[in-house]
C-alpha cells in the first residue's frame, strides 16, 4: 500500500497573489487590509478541497533579509522593496489561519521557505511518501524527485521531474546550477555574463554540472554553442561569481528546526481559534464554513 503524498506549500507565492489580485476593499472593522489573508485563506480551502490532503506543510519566509544567503552576498534579494507593514500583517494573519485549520507551519529566521520544503522533500521522501511542491517557482524543481510533482496551482500545472526537465531545460537536480550560471533577476543574483537559459542548458546537457564544467573548461570551446571560443573566456573570467552564485541557488535540505519537528499530518480544525480569528478579520459565513469543512 502507498504512502499518501506530502504536499508542501509555499505561502509567500499564494499570499502575494493574492496581495496583487484582490481587491483592497477587503479590510477590517479596524480599516485594516485582509484582502491577501482572505485570498490566502480561500486558496488552502481550494487545495484541501482538491487534494483530502492528510500531509501538509506550509511553509514562510521570516524575513527577506536575514537568511544566510544575505551573509555570504549582502546584495541578495536587494533589488525587493520592504513589504508594507499591512502585507507584514497579513503574513502573520495567514499563519494563524493555517494553523487553525490544523495545518503544520514552518519558519526559520536563518533559512527561506525554500530550505524548509527541500529539508521536508528529503525527509519525508526517505520515509517513502512522493512529494508535491504547490509553488511557481522555479528555484523549486530542485527538490523534486522522480515519483514527486512540482505544482503551480493557480495554473493547474502540475509536472513531474522529466515534464520540468521540458519545461526549463535541465533536469531538477541541475536546477541550482543553471540559475548559477546565466544569474537569477529575481533574487538579485549575478552569474556570468552572456550566459542565457539555452547555453546554460547546453553546458550542463555536456557537463553535468557546474564543478564538472570547470574541471574540463577547456572542452567549451569545442562544443556547438554559438561564440563557444569567447563563451569559454567569459566563464574562466567570471568563475568566482558563479561559484558564489551556486552558494546562493542550491537548497539548504538540513534545516535543524525543520528537522526537530518535522511532522506534516494534518490535525482537526481549531473552531474557536478560527472563529476568532475571522471575527477580527471580518470576514463572512461563506469562507469561514469552507475552512471549517476543511
Amino acid at each position: 500500500m502507498s504512502l499518501s503524498p506530502v504536499y508542501l506549500v509555499d505561502a509567500s507565492i499564494y499570499i502575494f497573489r493574492a496581495w496583487y489580485s484582490m481587491s483592497d476593499d477587503f479590510v477590517n472593522l479596524a480599516g485594516e487590509s485582509t484582502n491577501a489573508v482572505y485570498g490566502f485563506s480561500g486558496f488552502l480551502c481550494s487545495l484541501l478541497e482538491q487534494t483530502a490532503a492528510e500531509h501538509v506543510a506550509i511553509a514562510f519566509d521570516e524575513s527577506l533579509s536575514t537568511s544566510y544567503r544575505n551573509e555570504i552576498y549582502p546584495e541578495y534579494k536587494a533589488n525587493r522593496e520592504p513589504a508594507p507593514l499591512e502585507l507584514k500583517r497579513q503574513f502573520a494573519w495567514a499563519r494563524s489561519v493555517a494553523e487553525a485549520m490544523g495545518l503544520q507551519c514552518f519558519s526559520d529566521p536563518q533559512f527561506e521557505a525554500d530550505d524548509l520544503i527541500g529539508t521536508l522533500a528529503e525527509y519525508w521522501r526517505a520515509r517513502g511518501h512522493s512529494i508535491c511542491v504547490v509553488t511557481s517557482d522555479k528555484d523549486l524543481a530542485q527538490a523534486i524527485g522522480d515519483d514527486d510533482h512540482w505544482w503551480d496551482y493557480a495554473r493547474n500545472r502540475k509536472l513531474n521531474a522529466s515534464q520540468l526537465a521540458e519545461k526549463f531545460g535541465v533536469m531538477p537536480e541541475q536546477m541550482a546550477d543553471y540559475l548559477a550560471l546565466m544569474g537569477d533577476s529575481v533574487d538579485n543574483i549575478p552569474g556570468v555574463p552572456g550566459v542565457g537559459p539555452k547555453s546554460a542548458s547546453a553546458l550542463l546537457a555536456h557537463f553535468g554540472d557546474l564543478d564538472s564544467l570547470y574541471e574540463r573548461l577547456e572542452e567549451v570551446q569545442h562544443l556547438k554553442i554559438r561564440g563557444a571560443k569567447s563563451l569559454q573566456r567569459k566563464l574562466a573570467d567570471n568563475r568566482g561569481a558563479a561559484e558564489l552564485a551556486r552558494k546562493l541557488t542550491g537548497l539548504v535540505t538540513t534545516v535543524e528546526s525543520a528537522l526537530a519537528a518535522p511532522e506534516v499530518r494534518r490535525n482537526a480544525v481549531d473552531e474557536a481559534r478560527l472563529n476568532r480569528l475571522f471575527d477580527d478579520l471580518d470576514f463572512g459565513g461563506m469562507l469561514r464554513q469552507r475552512c471549517l469543512r476543511s
